[in-house]
């Protein structure tokens, strides 16, 4: 019985480890292989779901891209040309209707000295100023842009930061940089001096003496204008303005053109919309 016993003994010690545990090394390989297949199913799946997701964001940003308009999708272009172009047609507007010029006689160096201030100044800085500068000056000013105007009315923060960006304009920009930049441009136009220095001395010279009559015109139209243009939506606000320039040098051109008594007003008035090339007084 003992001897029994002991030969028990040895045979289950001489059993390997997979015997001992009831599973051969084969059942072990398998069951790995299935862990690792299954794993690796789990990833793929994973991946994709993953790929499928962000194919469909690709799919709806495309979309909702493809729905924008040409000013929504480039801005900065659209406004570019939308200045450029009113200045030129402005200007020739002011040649003909004021000036009584014929259409051979449109004097297209001058027109084309108010084509680069359009395109550089009206079109490039104001750009620069008023969309790049005042996001980051006024950050409320895109969120407040997209409500509706009852949600306006009820964005104080909101309107406060318009309401910013009006008096900045009104009391710095027009006056301190427009002003001086226009009437060194009507000295490159109506000029005799090709020193450059002498455009800005006398550009200067004559806003200087005419500034207060020029800065009331001023406030008279691009006040109320920007309080509309500063609560419209970015890819329109610049065009807006552009937009009102021109009318405004339509209206004064075609309503008071034919008066030669207040032709120097009236193209002083011109001024205000950098739409004129002379101004005397």
């Amino acid at each position: 019985m003992f001897a029994t016993n002991m030969i028990s003994r040895r045979l289950i010690a001489s059993r390997s480890p997979f015997q001992q545990i009831g599973r051969s090394p084969m059942a072990i390989r398998r069951s790995t292989n299935n862990t690792t297949t299954t794993t690796t199913a789990k990833d793929a799946a994973t991946k994709s779901e993953t790929i499928a997701a962000k194919s469909s964001t690709t799919t709806t940003s495309a979309a909702e891209e493809s729905t924008k308009s040409f000013a929504e999708r480039n801005p900065f272009i659209f406004q570019l040309g939308v200045a450029t172009a009113k200045t030129s047609a402005a200007d020739i507007m002011v040649q003909v209707v004021v000036e009584k010029k014929k259409w051979n006689e449109i004097d297209l160096k001058r027109n084309g000295i108010f084509v680069v201030f359009g395109f550089a100044y009206l079109g490039g800085f104001q750009y620069w100023l008023m969309v790049n500068k005042f996001n980051k000056w006024f950050p409320t000013r895109a969120r407040f842009a997209t409500l509706t105007l009852g949600e306006k009315l009820k964005d104080t923060a909101g309107m406060i930061d318009a309401l910013k960006m009006v008096a900045f304009d009104v009391f710095v920009h027009l006056p301190l940089i427009y002003f001086p930049c226009y009437y060194t441009c009507k000295e490159i136009v109506t000029g005799t001096s090709w020193n450059p220095l002498v455009w800005m001395k006398d550009g200067v010279s004559k806003y200087w003496n005419n500034k207060e009559e020029d800065c009331l015109a001023m406030i008279k139209l691009w006040g109320p204008s920007d309080c509309i243009q500063f609560s419209m939506p970015i890819h329109i606000s610049m065009p807006f303005r552009h937009l009102v320039s021109f009318f405004w040098t339509a209206y004064v051109s075609f309503t008071r053109g034919g008066s030669n008594e207040e032709d120097n007003k009236l193209k002083r008035t011109l001024s205000v919309s950098g739409d004129s090339a002379k101004i005397e007084k």
